[in-house]
């Protein structure tokens, strides 16, 4: 790689990280293998980059690397493990908005849904993007996304319409 196009890869990366990490996050619950997948994507980017069409294709391509990374992750057996002891590091929520009560029973509710589910959802409103562009990340059709996001709204209004909150 040229030092001009390190150069730009290393700008993107220093700003496509936090994103790509929230997403991943959001998507597993998990920060350790949120970061992981991170850093995957970038990774899937780098290698790719003078191939990449630079306006909004490579946030596209790193988006669909950070999900197809944690849909990977949590494919395999390993994965699938929980340790003893609870990471003090992994309870901690990210800054997505809204008293942390509140983001803690979304994360929680997200974790309950199916992973295609939980993917067309964090997309299309944590990450605002389009049916059309969350199909092309997923690779499904546009109504295969307008199907999952509604079952999985469906299923998150049910979920946090259940779940008992502290009165503070």
């Amino acid at each position: 790689m040229r030092a001009r196009d390190d150069a730009e890869f290393t700008e993107f990366a220093a700003t496509m990280i936090r994103p790509l990490r929230r997403t991943a996050y959001l998507m597993c619950g998990d920060w350790h293998r949120a970061e992981d997948a991170a850093q995957d994507a970038l990774v899937k980017v780098y290698r790719r980059w003078n191939r990449i069409e630079r306006r909004e294709g490579v946030k596209s391509y790193a988006h669909r690397a950070v999900v197809t990374s944690v849909l990977d992750q949590a494919r395999k057996p390993w994965r699938r493990e929980r340790p003893d002891e609870t990471d003090e590091a992994a309870l901690v929520a990210p800054d997505i908005g809204g008293p942390v009560d509140d983001r803690l029973l979304v994360i929680k509710a997200l974790a309950q849904l199916a992973p295609s589910q939980r993917a067309c959802v964090v997309l299309r409103y944590y990450n605002d993007l389009s049916v059309e562009e969350t199909a092309d990340i997923l690779g499904v059709s546009q109504g295969g996304v307008k199907s999952q996001t509604s079952r999985g709204l469906d299923r998150l209004r049910e979920l946090l319409g259940h779940t008992e909150r502290s009165a503070s």
